[in-house]
C-alpha cells in the first residue's frame, strides 16, 4: 500500500512523533534531553512553530504543536534533526541517522488538545519508568500544573477554559491527568499519530478536507457495491 503524504496545515494543532532509529536510544543522559528540549525549542522559534507541549524518552519523543505556515512543521522538524543529532554523534562519536525514518504526525481538532496532553503526561508510566507525572522533569506537565512557568511553552487555549483562575485551571489539569484515559481514548491518539489520520469529529473533517487533497481518515472496511441495471 502507498504511503500516505504526511499532512500539515497551517493554524491547525499537529501531534508529531519521533522514534529513534531501530528503537536506539535518543537521549543517553541528563544533558542530552536538555539539549533535545532546547533544540527543539529553537527549532520552533526559527520556524515560527507554536510548542503547546511535549514528552521526551530514551528513545522517542511527543510533540504538540501549531504551526503557521504549511512549511513550518517539516522545517522545524528537519532543523532539529540537524542540530541535535550533529550534538549527539560528536558526543557519542558516532555517524548516520539518529531518527527512525520520517516524523509521523496528525491534525487534531482543538477539543482533543487536553486528551492529548494528558497522553503525553502519562506516558513515561506507560513506558514503565514508574514515575507519575510530577516525578518525571522532561515533559510539559510541570507548566501546566502550576509547578513551574515555562515561557517557552503557548499554552493551548483548551487550557485557560479549566477555570478562571491559575489555581483553578491548575487544579483541575491534575485532576485530569489523576482520572488518566480510558482505553478507547488510548487508541484513538496513538492509532491518529502512528497512522496520520486526523482525530476530529466529521463535521470538523469535512472542513479540513477542502484544505487538502489527501485522505484524512480511514477508509471505510467493505467492499464497494456493485452497480446493477436496475441502478
Amino acid at each position: 500500500m502507498a504511503r500516505l503524504p504526511r499532512l500539515a496545515i497551517a493554524g491547525y494543532l499537529h501531534h508529531v512523533l519521533q522514534r529513534g532509529a531501530h528503537g536506539q536510544s535518543i537521549c543517553s543522559a541528563t544533558e542530552d534531553y536538555e539539549e533535545l528540549l532546547n533544540a527543539i525549542h529553537l527549532a520552533a522559534r526559527q520556524h515560527q512553530v507554536a510548542v503547546h507541549g511535549y514528552v521526551l524518552l530514551q528513545d522517542h519523543f511527543h510533540l504538540l504543536l501549531t504551526p503557521a505556515s504549511e512549511q513550518g512543521l517539516a522545517l522545524m522538524m528537519q532543523s532539529l534533526g540537524r542540530t541535535y543529532v550533529r550534538y549527539f554523534n560528536r558526543k557519542y562519536d558516532r555517524k548516520g541517522t539518529l531518527w527512525e525514518g520520517r516524523f509521523k504526525s496528525a491534525v487534531l481538532q482543538p477539543r482533543h488538545a487536553l486528551a492529548v496532553l494528558t497522553f503525553m503526561d502519562l506516558h513515561p508510566s506507560r513506558a514503565g519508568i514508574g514515575l507519575p507525572p510530577s516525578g518525571y522533569p522532561w515533559s510539559s506537565y510541570s507548566h501546566y500544573s502550576g509547578v513551574i512557568t515555562d515561557k517557552r511553552i503557548v499554552t493551548h487555549p483548551a487550557y485557560w477554559a479549566l477555570g478562571n483562575t491559575p489555581f483553578a485551571r491548575e487544579a483541575a489539569y491534575q485532576a485530569a491527568a489523576r482520572e488518566g484515559l480510558n482505553s478507547v481514548q488510548l487508541q484513538q491518539i496513538t492509532d491518529s499519530v502512528t497512522r496520520g489520520w486526523a482525530l476530529a469529529d466529521d463535521d470538523f473533517v469535512a472542513e479540513l478536507q477542502k484544505s487538502t487533497t489527501r485522505r484524512l481518515v480511514r477508509k471505510t472496511p467493505g467492499r464497494p457495491r456493485k452497480v446493477t441495471a436496475s441502478d
